[in-house]
This record gives C-alpha cells, structure tokens and sequence, in this order.
C-alpha cells in the first residue's frame, strides 16, 4: 500500500534494506570549453555515488520504496577545481492504485559553489561542514526525505526538516551564499525555517491531504478524491492570508501547478468556481493555466 507500511515491512523482515533515494544525478557542462571534460564526468559518478549510496535516516527502505529524484547541476563556471552552478532538484512519489507519480518537489537553487578535487571522498556528516557540495546535497536530500514523508503521514517529515536546518544551521559560518537570510528572500535558509515555522503549518497540512486524501483516493472514488484535493488546495488561503506570494506557495505551485489543471479537466464534475478564485488569489503567477480548468 503506501510507502510507510512498506516500511513497516522491512523491520518485520519481508523485505531487503536499501538506501532511501534512487536519484538521478547530471553535471551539464555544456558552458565550460576551456576545461577536460573528465572532471565533470567524475563529478556526475560522485554525486551520484554519494546520493544514492549514502544513509540519510535511521529507517529502512526496500529498494521498490526509495524516493525516486533528480539533481541537475548546471555549471556556469570553473577555475581550478572552483566551480559555480545551479542546481535543478525534482522528486516524486507514486500514487496509489495507479502507474502514475506525482511531482511533490521542483526547485531551482541558483547559487550553488563549491570546491572539488577530482576523485576526492564525499561524505555526509550531519554533525560538520567540511564541503559546501556535500552540504547543498545533504541538506536537498533531506528536504527530499521530509516532503516525502509528509505526503504519507501528517507531519511525517519533521525529523528529516530537522535535519536539513541542521545543516543550514552549520552551513552559515562559511562564505557560500544561499544559506543566510541576507542572500535573499527565496534561498535554502528561508526554504527549511519556513518549512518548519507554525506559520506555514496549513502548508504542510495541504501536502498531506491533497496526496493521501485526494490522488491516493482516485482510482476508489474520483469525485471523493477531486473534492478533497480541492479542500487541500483551499486550505492554502490561510498560509497566503499570514503570507502573501510566499515562497512556500511558490514551491509548491511549481511541483503541482500543470497537474492541478489535469486533475480538473477531465473524469467526474465536481463545482470549480471558488476553486479557480482561490487559485487565482493564491497563486496569480498561474493564472494562465487556471484559465484551462473547466
């Protein structure tokens, strides 16, 4: 059934202990013309190593229960094993009683630098920061997790969120930019403390209801499920009343917007009104694709 109970099966002894994420890794370095490519390929072969090999939680996933997700490092610069890059980060997770996956995490990280040397160890210790690569990753890996969790168990991730602002937290004695409030309003720093803070707790509340009441429940009862999932969407209003244009509701609408309107343009009719005003109050930077809910 879901992933949780999947879970509950590993520690009865049904199942084979794996990692928790399988993610796709891709260093484009289409930019760089002056450099041997082969740093670049052994980066990719790293991180792909680190983020799929490495125990992020104390729990045990089977291998058909890992997060699936991709990070995509865009490099815009190098210079002697200094490197600059965004970073694309994207996960999903299934939906039950169906072939389909659901988007549940889609974020452009646009200040990403970092030192590495070739063939160099990367590892993860939640207690220091020693590496800003490792530290970008853990602390999306983290986060990866927790939203994850989230969407099965209410609250389900909080551990995990800890655990990323616990990195955040370590991160903000070095001279990298994007874990401290004065690099801006949209950075890691202000993702894991909004996520965490009471305020945006109807946030995360939504996350669970649009998934486990709402996409979990269609193949059963579609019209059931749409209603719920419009409920959840709803229940958004009040992180937007505390919060307008957050970067919360942004993050969320980027992972869910395209599938919000596939949702509602199809299968059993349920009442769209209020649901297309909230939208359009919620999110206007969509408006264009609310305009396609019918």
């Amino acid at each position: 059934m879901y992933r949780y109970i999947g879970v509950l099966l590993l520690f009865l002894g049904f199942s084979a202990k794996a990692q928790e994420l399988n993610c796709t890794v891709q260093v484009n370095y289409q930019m760089i013309t002056d450099a041997n490519p082969q740093i670049f390929k052994t980066l990719e072969k790293s991180l792909g190593d680190f983020v799929n090999n490495t125990r992020w939680t104390s729990r045990n996933f089977g291998r058909s229960e890992r997060i699936d997700c991709s990070m995509i490092f865009t490099i815009s610069a190098y210079d002697s094993n200094s490197f600059s890059a965004s970073l694309q980060v994207q996960s999903t997770r299934p939906v039950y009683g169906s072939t389909f996956s659901t988007p549940i995490f889609n974020y452009n990280d646009k200040d990403v630098s970092f030192r590495y040397t070739e063939g160099e160890n990367l590892i993860y210790n939640p207690n220091n920061f020693d590496s800003n690569l490792v530290g970008v990753v853990s602390f999306y890996a983290n986060v990866i997790i927790g939203m994850d969790a989230d969407s099965f168990a209410k609250n389900g991730g909080t551990d995990y969120y800890q655990a990323a602002q616990g990195m955040a937290t370590l991160a903000q004695g070095s001279n990298y930019k994007g874990w401290s409030q004065q690099d801006g309003n949209q950075n890691r720093y202000f993702l894991i403390n909004d996520i965490l803070s009471n305020t945006y707790t109807a946030w995360r509340e939504a996350l669970y209801s649009y998934h486990i009441g709402g996409l979990d429940k269609m193949s059963e009862n579609p019209k059931e499920a749409k209603d719920k999932i419009i409920a959840a969407l709803k229940g958004l209003s009040a992180v937007h009343s505390a919060r307008p244009n957050s970067f919360l509701m942004r993050t969320f609408f980027d992972a869910k917007a395209n599938e919000v309107v596939d949702i509602f343009s199809g299968g059993p009719q349920v009442t769209l009104t209020d649901l297309v005003d909230t939208l359009n109050r919620i999110s206007p930077l969509n408006g264009s694709k609310w305009n396609n809910i019918r």
